[in-house]
């Protein structure tokens, strides 16, 4: 088992410890099923006491749900960036890049799990869940907005570059590609819907 020196968590602010419990946990949940990993798992491969443990999350449920509220959380500060921002076409690729370069490995273990879990999945979106997808629809319906002669296919499009991350991942799941190869396509990919939406927006204004 790890001590608390070797693993520096003792070290770590709230926010440091609550990513690193998150970072543990989904390892466990993603290679030996969400069911058969214990709280006490977590707290022996962190070095810290199980009462420290329950200090930060309540339980797995908890911790499952702050993915949740991280992403919606992140979200919505793209958002409140976004509409500080002078309108402009590169104010849209910069946006939309923001959002799928903020995807980490970690992140990638998190959208893995919830996939490959989905009744879990699914009680958790009745929760409040659907936050994200909520945030992330009205963020590309915002930058529609800023696109002069934009409609709804416009919109869809964003949408499609925003969920790239998600796409590249079903592309990838029946090959053997890594993390940052996933990451790397999905950046393309966005950066490929958004460069065709607003050179086509380019040739209709033209004419």
């Amino acid at each position: 088992m790890s001590s608390t020196s070797e693993t520096g968590l003792g070290r770590r602010s709230g926010p440091e410890t609550r990513a690193a419990i998150r970072q543990v946990a989904l390892r466990l949940f993603t290679t030996q099923g969400y069911e058969a990993t214990s709280m006490r798992q977590i707290a022996e491969i962190l070095g810290i006491k199980k009462a420290s443990l329950y200090y930060h999350f309540t339980g797995k449920e908890d911790i499952v749900r702050s993915l949740f509220d991280q992403r919606s959380s992140e979200a919505e500060q793209l958002l409140d960036w976004v509409a500080g921002q002078p309108r402009s076409a590169d104010l849209v690729r910069t946006a939309v890049l923001r959002w799928v370069e903020s995807f980490s490995a970690d992140k990638l273990h998190g959208i893995r799990f919830l996939s490959a879990n989905p009744l879990l999945l699914r009680a958790f979106a009745a929760e409040g869940g659907e936050q994200i997808g909520s945030a992330l629809t009205k963020l590309a319906d915002t930058l529609a907005g800023r696109l002069p002669g934009a409609g709804p296919v416009d919109a869809l499009q964003l949408r499609m570059a925003l969920l790239s991350i998600n796409a590249a991942l079903e592309a990838a799941a029946s090959g053997d590609f890594t993390d940052a190869q996933i990451l790397a396509a999905a950046r393309r990919t966005a950066e490929t819907l958004v460069g065709a939406l607003l050179s086509d927006l380019d040739s209709r204004s033209a004419r």
